[in-house]
């Protein structure tokens, strides 16, 4: 398993979670990140992205000002902090890379197993 994505659980409406994924490969910096969901019976999509360096971030206006990517080049990690939640953010979140910035499903070219975030009311 190249992607490996964590942090995921049951969370009260309005409470935060932090998600984590690891990346085993060595050139983890060279890509740029991607966090995607997919709730019950809806297609998979896209939540935020970050570029190499971490210079570079783009949001879903779903989650834009409640949620922040972040990498850890170092760690071979990275982050999504999701604060505000609300239950419609229920889904399995997943993780994946891509050689550019980008914010299509199909660009991606590397995807983590998945974590669940289950938001209740």
């Amino acid at each position: 398993v190249q992607l490996q994505a964590s942090g995921g659980g049951l969370v009260l409406a309005g409470g935060s979670l932090r998600l984590s994924c690891a990346d085993s490969r060595r050139t983890f910096r060279l890509y740029a990140m991607g966090w995607f969901r997919q709730a019950p019976g809806k297609e998979r999509e896209f939540v935020a992205a970050i570029n190499w360096n971490g210079g570079t971030t783009y949001y879903a206006d779903s989650v834009k000002g409640r949620f922040t990517i972040s990498r850890d080049n170092a760690e071979n990690t990275v982050y999504l902090q999701m604060n505000s939640l609300k239950p419609e953010d229920t889904a399995v979140y997943y993780c994946a890379a891509s050689v550019g910035l980008r914010v299509g499903v199909l660009e991606y070219h590397y995807w983590g197993q998945g974590t669940l975030v289950t938001v209740s009311s």
